[in-house]
């Protein structure tokens, strides 16, 4: 017998437990009924977190709340990083907790944290998929990342960090307000200069 078959066997008989210990209500839940990006994966900024929402709506072309293998094709190609059949199914894998074939948000998610953390392989498709998504979650293996992150952390509790990015995209607003009545007001000033 191969070892992949092998493999194939124990991945069917955890399921086959798991189904088990679901129906006889002995099964640990995996995570939260309700899955909250901000408190689950705090070491992403929430304008990080929103972006990663926007690429993965862009890339869910069923509009289902998933990527499935057809959806993250498509997603490799735009990225300019063809994977073949089999690469893309390895790349679910890796991060498939719920055995579904498919890549759920918090899944999406997970990439982005495997990345970050340095538990993705050099020619991982996933570290792949991190480093052409244009999402900067600082990946630069364990070493950058962890101090980036832990200097982060040390510096903001993630309760005030909460609080300073809403502030920071308020912030931001009122400066792009101010910045375009200014504009309206120099373009009035100089209409008026020429209508003298």
């Amino acid at each position: 017998r191969s070892s992949l078959a092998g493999s194939a066997d124990a991945e069917l008989s955890a399921k086959l437990s798991r189904r088990q210990d679901i129906n006889e209500g002995a099964a640990q839940p995996r995570r939260a009924a309700v899955f909250n990006p901000y408190t689950e994966f705090k070491e992403f900024s929430r304008r990080q977190i929103k972006d990663m929402e926007r690429m993965f709506r862009l890339y869910d072309s069923g509009r289902d709340g998933y990527i499935d293998l057809m959806e993250l094709k498509l997603m490799m190609e735009k990225l300019g990083a063809p994977q073949t059949h089999l690469g893309l199914k390895n790349m679910i894998k890796e991060v498939d907790e719920d055995f579904d074939g498919k890549l759920s948000f918090r899944e999406f998610l997970l990439i982005f944290h495997k990345a970050a953390a340095g538990e993705l392989e050099e020619d991982s498709g996933l570290l792949t998929l991190a480093k052409l998504s244009e999402i900067d979650v600082s990946i630069e293996g364990v070493k950058g990342a962890k101090n980036f992150f832990e200097a982060k952390v040390q510096a903001l509790s993630s309760a005030s960090k909460f609080e300073a990015e809403i502030k920071a995209e308020q912030d931001e607003r009122k400066r792009e307000e101010e910045e375009r009545k200014h504009r309206r007001a120099a373009f009035r000033e100089l209409k008026s200069a020429f209508t003298q």
